[in-house]
């Protein structure tokens, strides 16, 4: 299974095994891990899976919808230019070593 990166809002690094196919942030809920929160499902309509994406990864990313733009500047923490929620990524072998970052908090 491809590893994302990531680094939780304590700073610890972690590394999660997502599903191909499978959003990013249903991965981290069900890994049960620290500062996703993921609290709508995974419909872009609550903006707690803010996830900073490392800038050297943003062009492999599909791009972004209107809505997520729009919930981006709904989220607890400022949205910055590498800003996306992890619902709205879906694995692929070819994100297999992503690095994110999560901000301090969702809420």
């Amino acid at each position: 299974m491809p590893i994302v990166h990531m680094t939780v809002p304590s700073g610890k690094r972690i590394e999660l095994e997502v599903k191909t196919g499978t959003p990013i942030m249903r991965a981290a809920v069900d890994a049960g891990t620290e500062g996703i929160i993921g609290e709508c499902g995974g419909a872009a309509m609550c903006g707690t899976c803010h996830v900073l994406v490392d800038e050297a990864w943003l062009d492999r990313l599909p791009l972004m919808s209107q809505n997520e733009d729009d919930m981006l500047e709904c989220t607890a923490v400022p949205r910055q230019a590498n800003s996306r929620l992890s619902c709205q990524l879906r694995m692929t072998e070819e994100l297999e070593g992503l690095e994110l970052t999560l901000p301090e908090r969702q809420r």
